[in-house]
């Protein structure tokens, strides 16, 4: 049981016109935009937004009154229709605000203008309620501000049509009532369910942080005539991680791409769409225009050691503004039977994912083994304690480590021996295949990150791995499950293909690193290995392991926010 969530929700200001707009057309997404501060563009907000361009310049300062100071163009004509764009107002009576972008006005007469970037739909009504009301809200706003206002007009941009909208009891009781139920649901904390196979939701640019069809399954509330859980989202991300590696280097801003440079290197371009993360080992600078660029986009970079332990995130932006799901997040680390519940399911999926990694590649596994794991992943769900868990968590390790040199054949045969003898190790790592793995698991516990800043939560508080100075906890925790599918497997395959050998290494006074030509032969496969597609279990959609961190990171927020009762480690079957 999670601790309650009452005293959680913060206190919310001014209803802008356009979450009512949202509210209406769907309470989720209002929540989501307005309480948890989401946003993602999709094609149509970035054609909406080059529709809005001309009205989105403020033209005048909005003023409380009509008055010789008044937001409107000034003309010789009093009867003239004045007219002034992107005009903010609000109301302290209905506790709402809104940019209203075009104001025309005949002396106290005024009219606001909506602009849509769609076609005019051929209802009776000349609009669709959502629009309908966020343009009478703007209008009950003037009347608050001291214009008379009868009716406004929504310019729908496809069609070069404008559609009068007559402001009626009716439409004014339904707004009122409208702005009164948005604020009591973003006051409730309580997050609204998701529409059930609606046609909004293949268009809505949220859908990939909303996953209405993923919550219902999750919720349990799909029932079995339900149809398939549509992939709102593609596949792959378009965009992809820069890593830059090459001492000296420098990350420069040009125009619309990133250049980097180092000595002796030849420049590379990059397209700053194709950027999603930037990653920067050792002594790599990032000028300011590109530190810039890159929080204007929302691109996370981070920094790390020579040898790839995560030291530092820059935040694209000015950090998740979703304040609900840290306050949760903090709350049920600090309660030991809710963050139990939580580890115990992330202990089980590794330890399940591990067995499952030994079952289908480790030949001449001892059947015994295998059997022991099973056991330890059912005793792993009644484990008393933390403490409790990491011994058996342990226990596994060892019987699986153990195995690991049966994973390693054909051009890998020569790190096997190695591994054998020291077994697994780190801080420094004593041999081949503990190097790689150690760089591996820095390379996941990045991508964990990442995945846990963009879903809101705060990376440094864990639930399975106590908080400490400087250790992304509850990065290392979405890790868990990952660690045999993603790192574990790369392992394997740079060894067992010769794209790594005796040569990629270096072997120190104090144990054996990565060279930087063995560490960009990692990260090419890495980065290969996150690109696969793999089909979800649960959805029966083809997706990438790398949306698959993402979607697990979701997922346990949906259990924090109350969404998911239970949470699900991933596996494949």
């Amino acid at each position: 049981m999670l601790p309650d969530s009452e005293s959680l929700t913060p206190a919310l200001e001014l209803v802008p016109a356009r979450m009512v707009n949202e509210y209406i057309y769907c309470p989720r997404l209002a929540y989501l935009e307005w309480v948890l501060g989401e946003w993602d563009d999709n094609l149509d907000t970035i054609q909406g937004r080059w529709v809005h361009r001309r009205v989105d310049a403020e033209s005048a300062t909005a003023v409380e009154a009509p008055d010789e100071q008044s937001p409107l163009e000034v003309s010789a004509d009093p009867d003239a229709v004045r007219v002034a764009r992107s005009v903010l107002l609000s109301s302290d009576r209905l506790g709402a605000i809104a940019r209203i972008d075009l104001l025309e006005a005949s002396g106290r007469e005024a009219t606001p203008v909506e602009y849509k970037r769609g076609e005019k739909p051929s209802i009776a009504e000349g609009a669709f309620e959502p629009e309908r009301v966020q343009l009478c809200l703007q209008g009950l706003i003037l009347r608050d501000n001291g214009y008379e206002v009868t009716s406004g007009v929504i310019y729908f941009a496809a069609s070069r049509a404008r559609v009068l909208i007559e402001f009626d009891d009716e439409l004014i009781a339904r707004t009122e009532s409208a702005v009164l139920e948005l604020r009591a649901l973003a006051a409730s904390g309580t997050f609204p369910p998701p529409l059930v196979d609606s046609p909004k939701c293949p268009r809505c640019s949220l859908n990939g942080i909303c996953l209405p069809d993923e919550t219902r399954v999750w919720s349990g509330d799909a029932s079995d005539d339900d149809s398939e859980t549509r992939r709102l989202v593609p596949a792959r991300s378009e965009g992809l991680p820069l890593h830059v590696q090459a001492q000296g280097a420098v990350i420069a801003k040009r125009d619309t791409t990133f250049l980097v440079t180092a000595p002796d290197e030849q420049p590379v371009t990059v397209r700053a769409i194709d950027v999603s993360s930037v990653a920067c080992y050792g002594n790599v600078q990032v000028t300011t225009q590109a530190l810039r660029a890159l929080c204007d986009q929302g691109v996370p970079v981070t920094f790390h050691s020579y040898s790839g332990w995560l030291s530092g995130v820059l935040s694209g932006g000015v950090g998740h503004k979703n304040v609900e799901v840290r306050l949760r997040q903090h709350a049920v680390a600090a309660d030991a039977s809710s963050s139990l519940a939580i580890a115990h399911r992330m202990v089980t999926g590794k330890i399940l994912n591990q067995r499952t990694l030994l079952r289908r590649n480790a030949d001449g596994t001892d059947p015994k083994i295998l059997g022991a794991m099973a056991w330890q992943a059912r005793q792993a769900r009644g484990a008393r304690d933390i403490a409790q868990l990491m011994g058996m968590e342990g226990i596994v390790a060892r019987d699986y480590f153990g195995e690991f040199p049966r994973l390693l054949r054909g051009s890998g045969e020569w790190a096997a021996p190695r591994f054998a003898a020291s077994g697994r190790n780190r801080r420094p790592p004593k041999d081949e295949v503990n190097s790689l793995l150690s760089f591996l698991y820095a390379l996941l516990v990045r991508d964990c990150t990442i995945a846990a800043l963009t879903t809101g939560f705060d990376p440094y508080v864990g639930f399975l791995h106590a908080p400490r100075y400087g250790r992304p906890s509850l990065a290392l925790d979405l890790a868990e499950e990952f660690r045999p599918l993603v790192a574990d497997s790369v392992a394997i395959r740079v060894l067992n293909q010769g794209e790594v050998s005796p040569d990629s290494f270096v072997r120190r006074a104090r144990g054996v690193a990565l060279t930087p030509a063995g560490r960009r032969a990692v990260i090419r496969a890495y980065e290969r290995r996150l690109g696969e597609t793999v089909t979800h279990p649960v959805f029966e959609y083809v997706v990438s392991y790398r949306r698959v961190i993402e979607l697990q990171a979701r997922y346990l927020r949906a259990v924090l926010l109350g969404e998911v009762g239970t949470y699900r480690p991933f596996g494949t079957r």
